[in-house]
């Protein structure tokens, strides 16, 4: 699975979410990122911001099911904690798996 990795940049409002994960690295990216992490309700448990390359590992606890990534800076305006997301979330692509 790739992800974002590869990629120069994300742009603001898109989203990459992933399902049946609670933990997340950055080794390889080349740019800093917000993380989620959503519990089996969609509800947001835990944000990161701008999170930088080379991160060894975000984990969501043992309660998160599902991760979403976004720009950094962007996540963190638009959500709430114990709030469900805002749209329900779909995998980016079918490779989106953790």
């Amino acid at each position: 699975m790739r992800g974002l990795l590869g990629r120069d940049s994300l742009p603001p409002g898109e989203v990459y979410v992933f399902p049946h994960c609670n933990a997340v690295h950055t080794l390889g990216m080349r740019f800093a990122i917000d993380i989620a992490f959503l519990d089996k309700e969609d509800k947001v448990l835990s944000v990161h911001e701008n999170v930088p390359p080379g991160r060894w590992m975000v984990s969501g606890g043992r309660r998160a099911r599902t991760t979403v990534e976004a720009a950094a800076g962007w996540l963190p305006a638009q959500l709430s904690l114990g709030a469900p997301f805002p749209a329900a979330p779909v995998a980016a692509s079918d490779s989106a798996v953790c």
